[in-house]
């Protein structure tokens, strides 16, 4: 008998996988609804691709291409300022509990059901919802959003989200110390990496194709692959375009929303390449000399478990870092860990002359052991021992 798990995640499954793509697509014998997350009625007036995605919820589901056990849904659009306002969160969630449902029906889920969260807004939709089982995978600070919420209405979700679950985990060592005083069955599951996709940069070194917008750079080349957001330090990235003016530094990624980076554009060699799809992602690592996480100091540091650390690791590249978050520490003999700005520059500079075999079986090494595939074993011995999952009788 499959397991059947009911996903409500906080990111569309497609284009980007997430943790949530990924432990979903890894767990054996489950049978999978996925349910992207729903889009505030009113989106359409800040960004107007959203009003595709307004009425997407009444389209069939979607079976995933090589992993036809997961179904994806679009939930139906919701009213705003549900993080500052319960009331509200309330009227949605019923609404949404309503569609849920009635999918479920169509699949065949019954009581039997694992319902898995991802945001503290669904704590309102657990008692509308069927289920036998409860896990919340905690993976950001959701409090610490910007935007219209009110931080204390968000902790108070998450507080009634993680209290009843038959198992909690968390990303990271901040968000594990919250959530283990509310629910002492939280385990911290750092994120992974795809290893198959991202030791491709060693594996088919030879065969790899120079992307055409990466032929003509300067090298070094400094590559940074992420979603460039607040917490990314652009002062070292500045520090690096400025005082190494015939390196090229080559940033992978869409800029967030309210992220100002025009100070960074006028530095001819910071390169703003914009997103590129996971499976062509080696292609790009490949021609990169040293590959840059760059957190800011601060609060969160002990909140964040940054995908691009792991990916970067199952590439074999050098890697340097910040000492943002304090999980980097934990691979501190093949990263190169920058305290301040000039230790940053020197450590740069000395990663890039690097040529040592031996750090980069070491970096493969640690990134198969932090890959998708292991993260979610651990994940699953945890949920069999308690019965939240049952194995099936061919695994």
């Amino acid at each position: 008998m499959k397991n059947h798990v009911v996903c409500l995640s906080t990111t569309n499954y497609h284009p980007l996988p997430t943790r949530k793509q990924n432990v979903m697509s890894r767990l054996r014998g489950a049978e999978v609804l996925y349910f992207d997350p729903p889009v505030s009625i009113i989106a359409p007036l800040k960004d107007k691709k959203a009003s595709a995605y307004i009425s997407k919820y009444k389209q069939p589901g979607e079976k995933v291409e090589g992993h036809e056990n997961i179904t994806v849904y679009a939930l139906p659009p919701v009213l705003p300022f549900f993080n500052k306002f319960r009331w509200v969160n309330k009227l949605n969630q019923k609404r949404q509990a309503a569609f849920v449902r009635k999918k479920m029906r169509e699949h065949g889920f019954g009581d039997e059901t694992v319902l898995w969260c991802y945001s503290p807004s669904s704590c309102d939709i657990v008692e509308h919802v069927p289920h036998s089982r409860l896990v919340y995978d905690c993976v950001d600070r959701h409090s610490a959003y910007k935007g219209h919420i009110t931080p204390e209405v968000v902790d108070g979700m998450e507080r009634d989200l993680a209290k009843p679950a038959d198992q909690v985990f968390a990303t990271a060592v901040g968000l594990a110390e919250t959530l283990e005083k509310i629910n002492p069955t939280t385990k911290m599951i750092p994120n992974g990496a795809a290893y198959e996709i991202f030791s491709r940069v060693q594996t088919e070194k030879d065969t790899l194709r120079c992307p055409e917008d990466m032929k003509d750079l300067k090298h070094p080349v400094y590559g940074f692959v992420g979603m460039l957001q607040e917490c990314i330090d652009y002062a070292l990235i500045e520090k690096l375009a400025k005082e190494r003016p015939d390196a090229t530094i080559f940033l992978i990624g869409r800029t967030l929303p309210g992220v100002d980076l025009s100070h960074l554009k006028q530095y001819k060699n910071i390169v703003f390449h914009g997103l590129v799809p996971q499976p062509e992602l080696p292609a790009y690592l490949s021609q990169m000399d040293v590959c840059l996480n760059v957190f800011r100091a601060g609060a969160l540091s002990k909140d964040v478990s940054p995908l691009k650390f792991y990916e970067y690791l199952a590439t074999g590249k050098p890697v340097v870092s910040t000492r943002e978050p304090l999980q980097v520490e934990d691979f501190k003999d093949v990263v190169y860990i920058a305290h301040n700005e000039d230790e940053f520059l020197a450590l740069c500079d000395e990663a890039a002359r690097e040529n040592d075999p031996e750090k980069t079986a070491k970096r493969l090494a640690y990134g198969e052991q932090c890959s998708w595939t292991e993260r979610v074993r651990q994940m699953e011995e945890v949920l069999y021992k308690k019965g939240v999952l049952h194995e099936s009788p061919d695994e």
